[in-house]
Formats: structure tokens, sequence, C-alpha cells
């Protein structure tokens, strides 16, 4: 992968820590740059942590599955854009939310599932996974803190447009690898 297209994995795979942070942005009116800088650290630490580690898992059975390494990298991103477009059209029961380290670890995690395919498909296409782990913690972390901002100051900007587009961007990246 070009380091652009990195680039653009890295766009996409920020958007749901951007999306939750949005929804903390809306319902938290005091500590904002406190609770802002948790969540932007957890979901940036995870997100640079998690392609790291499906990185070096892929290496235990690349040699069996590299000759359909195209594939798999093409299965992976559409499972995951068509993953992301699903959930931007279903509707959630509202939650109140916390921001407690068991909360912030859980938010970290769920928001860089994601990431740990994506580790795996950067392994599949050769490359080094340094560069593009800190990348990625770095825009998600700097899109987490801007999409808490934009909650707390944009309470009606809707999410489902960012959510499509990632998942269409993703769904682009496998179509891709294909060729």
């Amino acid at each position: 992968m070009s380091y652009f297209e990195i680039f653009l994995l890295t766009l996409a795979l920020s958007i749901d820590a951007c999306v939750v942070s949005f929804s903390y942005g809306l319902v938290f009116s005091e500590k904002k740059f406190k609770n802002s800088m948790l969540l932007a650290c957890s979901t940036g630490f995870f997100q640079g942590v998690m392609p790291v580690i499906g990185y070096f898992l892929t290496g235990f059975v690349k040699s069996f599955i590299e000759p359909f390494a195209g594939l798999i990298v093409f299965l992976i991103f559409t499972y995951l854009g068509v993953k992301f477009i699903i959930e931007a059209f279903e509707k959630y029961k509202e939650k109140p939310l916390c921001i407690d380290a068991k909360c912030l670890l859980l938010v970290g995690i769920a928001t860089s599932i994601d990431a740990f395919s994506a580790g795996i498909s950067l392994s599949l296409f050769g490359n080094r996974i340094l560069k593009p782990a800190i990348l990625i913690a770095l825009i998600t972390f700097l899109n987490s803190s801007l999409g808490f901002y934009l909650g707390g100051k944009l309470k009606h900007l809707p999410t489902k447009p960012l959510e499509v587009s990632a998942g269409i961007l993703l769904i682009a990246l496998g179509l891709k690898s294909l060729f």
C-alpha cells in the first residue's frame, strides 16, 4: 500500500473514534478538555496498538495465506466497509456515557477492533508497521479530539454521512487490492 492509501485507511479507521467522541461531546459539559484528552488518548493508543498486534499475528500464518493475500485483504476491507455502512443506519438505544478507566478501556478496544484487521492487511501487502501504526494513532487522536469538540459545538451534525463515507472508502481500498 502506498502512504496515500495508508492515510485514507487511517481516516476511515478513525471515523468510529470520531463518532464516539462526538457522542461524548454532546453529553459532557464539564471538564471538556480533560475528558476529550482522556478519550482521544484512549482511542488513539488502541488504534495504534491493534494494527501492530494484527501485523505480527499474521506472520504465524503468512505462508499459508500469502497466495490469497489480495482476496483476503479485499474480504476484510469489504466486510469492514459494509459493517460501517450498516451500522450507520442502525438505531442505537440511548445509553448513559461514562468516562472512567473501565469505560475508556472498553471504548478504546471497541473502536480499534477494525484496526486489528488493518494490521493483517498491511502485513499481507508487505508494508512495515511502525509508521502506519503511528499515523493511525495520531490521526485517530486528532479525529477523536475534533469529534468531541464538534459534539459540544454542533449538536445537530449528522454522523451517518461520515460512517457511510468511511465504509465506501474501505470497500474501495478492498477493491483496489484485487488489482
